[in-house]
């Protein structure tokens, strides 16, 4: 199997080879090339992995899924270009206590956490501007101060409405040449630049899903993005101080880098497979590669940082904590 279709890292695994099937084999998972040549193509300890995101014709055995919800391992599945379409979710990862007290956070709570949550997005947006040699951003720290302070989620959602139209309005500064900027788009994307934004983002949110429900919180009900039917709200809402400072990070470094250049996508703006494989590579030596944590002061995985971000919100949300402490990046 080549590294992009079966890549083990800490808990989480990617599978994109197509006609594979996922079973069980005494205490390890195992991958088979059902529809190729029938081997065995690689296989993971069942204690280590808590998450498994498969992409296209990829299936599972029964007494997989079984194995599955038994030790708490969590499905993702993407169409094969990397459209979310669902999850399965282990009876396991419930815990009434902590499901009680979200649905009883006020909505004083509610917003405090949401504040936390913006203005650390709008900060490590300024952040990542200036790492690029952008200058001139003073009102983007203007408006972190202002989403500090919201009274209400309408004024703050938005300032982080006219915060993100600055933010954009400055991105393409940050691009080599040969690459463009002009405006977000989505469904669909517009550009090369905003299809590998909304890929991103795209696996941003399942990281986040997965951390949200590996500690039990429900990824349904938000604290700032409305409810609607079958939108993951507090998984949206968790995102947002992980937009700048991972996804768009990452995507200016693919295209800074020459990894990923316009020879890459279809005529639809999507990836074609091989350079698709080529970003979940890319993308998961980028969840591995460390950091210095600028709240605990120590190095750890972009991966772990959001496992932790999860641990922070759920200790906010049962009172451990007074107060939610977003990821912030000030340098």
């Amino acid at each position: 199997m080549k590294a992009t279709e079966g890549m083990f890292d800490e808990s989480v695994v990617y599978i994109t080879k197509q006609g594979t099937q996922v079973r069980t084999d005494g205490g390890r998972i195992v991958v088979w090339d059902v529809d190729g040549d029938g081997d065995k193509l690689v296989s993971y300890p069942t204690e280590q992995l808590d998450t498994i995101n498969v992409f296209g014709g990829v299936n599972f055995s029964t007494p997989f899924v079984a194995r599955a919800n038994e030790h708490g391992i969590v499905l993702n599945y993407f169409t094969q270009h990397g459209k979310y379409r669902g999850s399965f979710v282990p009876e396991k990862n419930t815990i009434a206590e902590v499901r009680r007290a979200q649905y009883a956070l006020s909505s004083d709570d509610e917003l405090a956490i949401a504040c936390a949550m913006i203005a650390a997005k709008i900060r490590n947006g300024r952040t990542l501007l200036g790492r690029k040699g952008v200058h001139g951003t003073d009102l983007l720290k203007d408006l972190g101060v202002r989403a500090e302070n919201a009274t209400n989620k309408d004024e703050l959602r938005g300032t982080e409405g006219e915060a993100a139209e600055r933010y954009f309005s400055r991105l393409d500064e940050t691009l080599a040449d040969g690459w463009t900027f002009e405006k977000r788009t989505k469904r669909p994307p517009e550009d090369h630049i905003n299809s590998l934004l909304s890929l991103t983002y795209v696996m941003m949110k399942n990281e986040v899903l997965s951390g949200l429900r590996q500690y039990n919180l429900d990824p349904f009900l938000g604290v700032l993005h409305a409810d609607r039917h079958g939108k993951p709200s507090l998984a949206l809402d968790l995102q947002e101080e992980f937009r700048t400072s991972f996804c768009d990070a990452f995507v200016t470094r693919l295209v800074n880098r020459g990894t990923i250049t316009h020879d890459d996508f279809n005529r639809d703006n999507r990836l074609r497979d091989e350079a698709f494989k080529t970003y979940l590579s890319k993308f998961d030596n980028y969840m591995k590669e460390e950091f210095t944590h600028p709240y605990f002061d120590y190095s750890v995985s972009r991966r772990k940082a959001i496992r932790q971000q999860v641990i922070l919100l759920r200790k906010a949300i049962v009172g451990e904590l007074d107060d939610y402490h977003a990821l912030t990046f000030t340098r």
